[in-house]
């Protein structure tokens, strides 16, 4: 589980964007298994891959269990027709992302939170090996944030999704996320486990701002806290 971060502007988006291939690189290259991501066939990618922008859109009108059926269009034959393994596919995901009592209310009705899970349900009926979402806690209030998060952490650790994601929050980026990708005028400018990459010269750095760096006495994990008021 990776969080891109870094200041507006830096390229997070972007490198996610050109991590799920809607985006060309300019330079270098994005490998898949060891492959070219771009020699892989569309579908056989969107398979593997599922990418939730900040702000998806549906119909207001649309059932939460129709909106999670449409992860199954990259499975499904010419004809679009449904298979017994697409509704299967589509229960599993509606459990695994715990809205499966939500099947029948419509986007319209959800709260943000109820929303952002019905999304990552969406993404699941592709049954990917990778989920990539971009500030996927956005409008969302701290309640809400957790219980998001905390589930990414769930399909990480227990279904063995790999989950990479722009975050603003470094607190919780250092908290959820095992590894860190920091981005500053769209470079790559140091990666590695929260403890290597936010300290406070490296903050400073790449935000331009002086923090203090603290380590939870809890988990170990950096929390960090901008010098003075």
């Amino acid at each position: 589980m990776t969080a891109i971060i870094g200041p507006n502007g830096s390229g997070k988006s972007t490198l996610l964007r050109i991590a799920g291939r809607l985006l060309r690189p300019q330079n270098g290259e994005v490998r898949f298994d060891g492959r070219d991501a771009w020699s892989i066939s569309p579908r056989d990618f969107a398979r593997r891959v599922a990418f939730l922008p900040q702000a998806p859109e549906a119909p207001a009108d649309l059932a939460v269990v129709e909106l999670v059926s449409r992860g199954r269009h990259p499975h499904r034959g010419l004809l679009g027709a449904s298979s017994e393994r697409d509704r299967e596919a589509v229960e599993r995901a509606l459990a695994l992302a715990g809205v499966a009592g939500l099947r029948h209310r419509t986007v319209a009705t959800l709260s943000g939170g109820e929303r952002q899970r019905a999304w990552v349900a969406l993404a699941l009926a592709q049954e990917p090996d990778v989920l990539l979402l971009d500030e996927p806690t956005t409008f969302l209030d701290i309640g809400h944030q957790v219980e998001l998060l905390s589930l990414l952490v769930r399909l990480n650790e227990e279904q063995g999704l790999t989950v990479l994601m722009v975050m603003h929050d470094l607190p919780q980026a250092a908290h959820y996320a095992r590894r860190l990708v920091a981005v500053r005028a769209g470079e790559v400018v140091a990666e590695g486990p929260p403890s290597a990459v936010l300290t406070e010269a490296r903050v400073e750095a790449i935000f331009g701002v002086a923090v203090r760096v603290y380590l939870d006495p809890q988990s170990g994990v950096p929390v960090v806290a901008p010098v003075g008021r």
